[in-house]
């Protein structure tokens, strides 16, 4: 008997006896094979040990019977051979990422029984299957090592390995796009390793890692050091590690969604570059944010990485950054249709700075008080015409906002905003939005030194980051700087453009 068919022989021994003790010395007697070689064979091949393959059918099919049947958690937990209902909550919290009393359709994994084909008698070497593996900074972190911790320390841990994760990852995830968009490396002969590498290794090892953050992070949560944002990026990036781009909105297209799909039932499609194109997107740098041109699978999967260490780090980040001054009030909203009317600034080469006759402007839009929108303040809106920060410029328009439809002055521009996404980039924009609303210093709201922009636009940003709230960057991106007091006066309050349906 050849080790195909004694794997194959093992695996339908194990279907059949999962809700069975199964005991690896009668495993290796039924493929005719010493137990210790049966078991390095199996792990070599299939990429995991023949316990963590029983274990990840029990906890998988024990999902489903708890879903269909209403059954008790400690008779299923006994079905599939666990001693005790709180040793099986455990396993079953630290495969799924949640307890058996939260399961739900939309929240349980499936581990699909394991299957050769032709596709892998060529074989593979293992030391190849471990390709970016060291490459990408993992949380390692050992729940008995610190277990003397007080749990702000712990998350204190969490938290610094996130910060060291967001400097280390993108350029590890521009290296996986460069490996898929190189046709040298995936001719036939090395597609079964290649999928290894890829689905087995980078997306699997994302897997275990995010049930382990998980685990720590519920176990720390009643201390209130947890910020609650990360575990919904943490679904959300479990969700598309299983290639599930329900949460990517308009940014995933039909096609992207599809080839996605097709990888994961039917590896062989990435022979296909278009296909590889797709999955790979582009490369965004060392910050994760450079031009994307448009945005593939392993962007998305970039971006979900980001947004769980982002809700990690975020709030102590803009903690730190209110330096002399402070957040008033934050909120989100969502407008009915409004219309933007304004005049840009035109830029003075001989001063280098904007010009505008704000008072001509402002004298004129008064004119339109009969068009009041509910949001009636003076506003410099920015935006980039719905393109990369690379590709078009910053453009700054002082107005107000008026209700839809408002007629347009002659000699002024307006931009439409609507409550839902026409899925194009550019104007009608997104009359969704952060508003958050500063006091304290006014030099120091306004500072640049030490903010990516100025302070009250690094805040806001890194709010809505910490709570996982999605900025529709660039195609419907836009801020606007909100004079409370009138355009005379400093600006103290940020509207700051977001998607608050995805």
């Amino acid at each position: 008997m050849n080790w195909i068919e004694s794997l194959t022989k093992a695996i339908d021994y194990i279907e059949q006896h999962l809700t069975d003790a199964i005991d690896a010395d009668e495993l290796s007697r039924q493929v005719y094979s010493s137990s210790a070689h049966f078991q390095l064979i199996f792990h070599i091949v299939m990429g995991l040990t023949v316990g963590e393959y029983i274990r990840n059918r029990r906890l998988s099919l024990a999902a489903q019977d708890l879903l269909r049947s209403g059954e008790k958690i400690k008779d299923i937990a006994a079905r599939y051979q666990y001693d005790s209902q709180e040793g099986f909550s455990k396993a079953f919290t630290r495969f799924h990422g949640i307890p058996p009393s939260k399961a739900s359709q939309d929240n349980v994994k499936f581990f699909h029984p394991l299957t050769i084909n032709i596709s892998i008698q060529g074989g593979f070497i293992m030391a190849k299957t471990n390709r970016f593996m060291d490459d990408f900074y993992w949380n390692d972190m050992d729940a008995g090592k610190y277990a003397k911790l007080s749990p702000a320390k712990k998350h204190q841990r969490i938290v610094t390995w996130a910060l060291k994760a967001r400097g280390q990852n993108p350029l590890v995830f521009d290296s996986v796009s460069a490996w898929i968009l190189d046709d040298a490396e995936w001719t036939a002969d090395k597609l079964a390793e290649n999928e290894q590498i890829l689905l087995h290794g980078v997306l699997a090892r994302f897997k275990e890692q995010n049930a382990k953050l998980r685990t720590w992070l519920k176990e720390l949560e009643p201390s209130g050091v947890v910020n609650a944002a990360v575990f919904t990026a943490l679904d959300r990036f479990d969700r598309e590690l299983s290639g599930d781009l329900r949460d990517a909105g308009p940014t995933a297209d039909v096609s992207l969604k599809a080839v996605v799909g097709q990888m994961f039932t039917r590896f062989s499609v990435m022979r296909e570059r278009d296909t590889r194109r797709l999955i790979a997107g582009n490369q965004t740098g060392a910050f994760g944010t450079d031009n994307q041109g448009f945005v593939g699978y392993i962007n998305f999967l970039e971006n979900s990485d980001a947004a769980v260490q982002w809700a990690l780090f975020m709030p102590g980040v803009v903690a730190k950054q209110q330096k002399r001054f402070s957040v008033a009030s934050f909120e989100y909203r969502k407008m009915p249709a409004m219309r933007f009317i304004g005049q840009e600034s035109e830029w003075n080469k001989k001063k280098k700075r904007p010009f505008l006759d704000r008072d001509a402007t402002f004298r004129t839009l008064d004119t339109l008080s009969n068009y009041k929108s509910g949001f009636d303040y003076d506003v410099c809106f920015t935006h980039h015409y719905g393109k990369d920060v690379d590709i078009e410029r910053n453009h700054d328009f002082w107005g107000r906002f008026f209700q839809a439809d408002t007629p347009v002055p002659e000699g002024f521009v307006h931009f439409d905003f609507v409550p839902e996404s026409d899925d194009k980039a550019g104007a009608p924009y997104l009359s969704q939005f952060a508003f958050a609303v500063f006091k304290g210093n006014m030099k120091a709201m306004h500072a640049s030194r030490g903010y990516d922009l100025n302070a009250m636009y690094d805040v806001t940003r890194n709010i809505m980051l910490g709570q996982g709230v999605n900025i529709p960057y660039p195609a419907k991106y836009w801020t606007a700087e909100v004079f409370l007091d009138g355009y005379g006066n400093w600006s103290t309050a940020l509207m700051f453009s977001a998607d608050l349906e995805n």
